[in-house]
């Protein structure tokens, strides 16, 4: 991307959509025009359309979407549905309409077959049953790929699109209904200590293994792929390295110097079992990430505000 180039972060405001606008400012990117979803609502086309005949990007990242963890996905699975593909579809016809040099959307591992071997391979994608929990989510993210994919095939986009693993990092969504994994972590274990309580409870069995990527690595790695990478193949971006959930509670809970015992709650569900993302193809590319799970956890708990909760 040529430094003076229009550049839009859609959901620049999310734990992604954040980390990039950080990255781009600081590798000299500072042509980006945002809008806050009060100002776009890319639920609506014609506000999407209006945006992009109007500001007329150059190119776009795609990291606005409707996101949680089990909680909010099984219990809000039609707005999981409705708002992605939404938002997906709206900003992808209106990048193709108006000749966006190239685009990247955001997937997710979340989306990989439920039973995937391990390390999961980008062709493991629709070879299996999906992890019901998420499936709405899912199945969104998945047609963005392939309208990603139709588009290019068809129209010649060059529209990219990658699968990050599971993100933590700043401007997280700590809120307990809505959150992943490892922020529902720190949260309930900092409240625990606050509290003074002797014990804290968590959900299912912690024996679900999964791998974690600080956000800021995430975006270098968006941004080298965007400056190196040019296939209709999705492509992983993770660690390669996972744990138990249980062994994750362990370290956040010492780390925040946390007394009591953790407690789980077995009648809770625990996703899928083990989702670890086989990184060789960005590897190979000349890209790895720097921030190692303990020094970012470090960082993360040391950046949170108390008015967060």
């Amino acid at each position: 991307m040529e430094k003076e180039a229009k550049i839009y972060v859609a959901g620049h405001r999310g734990l992604v959509g954040s980390a990039l606008v950080r990255k781009l400012k600081a590798e000299g990117y500072l042509n980006l025009v945002n809008r806050t979803s009060r100002e776009l609502d890319l639920r609506r086309q014609d506000q999407v359309e209006r945006f992009f005949e109007e500001e007329k990007p150059e190119y776009v990242f795609l990291a606005a979407a409707k996101v949680g963890g089990i909680l909010a996905n099984s219990t809000y699975p039609g707005q999981f549905i409705y708002e992605n593909l939404m938002i997906q579809t709206n900003v992808l016809e209106c990048a193709r309409l108006h000749k966006v040099k190239k685009l990247l959307f955001l997937g997710s591992s979340c989306i990989y077959p439920r039973e995937c071997p391990q390390p999961i391979k980008e062709e493991y994608l629709l070879t299996g049953p999906l992890e019901p929990t998420n499936e709405a989510y899912a199945i969104a993210k998945i047609a963005g790929i392939k309208m990603c994919q139709a588009y290019r095939k068809q129209y010649g986009c060059n529209f990219i699109a990658v699968m990050p693993t599971n993100l933590y990092g700043p401007n997280d969504n700590y809120d307990l209904e809505e959150s992943h994994v490892l922020p529902a972590l720190i949260r309930k274990i900092l409240e625990g200590k606050e509290k003074r309580d002797s014990f804290v409870t968590l959900w299912g069995t912690g024996a679900p293994l999964r791998e974690f990527l600080h956000v800021d690595d995430l975006a270098d790695a968006c941004l080298f792929l965007m400056n190196n990478y040019n296939k209709a193949e999705i492509i992983n971006i993770g660690t390669g390295k996972d744990l138990p959930i249980r062994e994750l509670a362990e370290l956040i809970r010492c780390i925040l110097q946390y007394k009591g015992e953790i407690k789980w709650d077995e009648r809770k569900p625990n996703g899928t079992r083990q989702k670890k993302l086989e990184i060789s193809q960005i590897k190979s590319l000349g890209w790895s990430p720097q921030i190692n799970l303990e020094m970012g956890l470090k960082k993360v708990i040391n950046e949170i505000n108390k008015t967060i909760f």
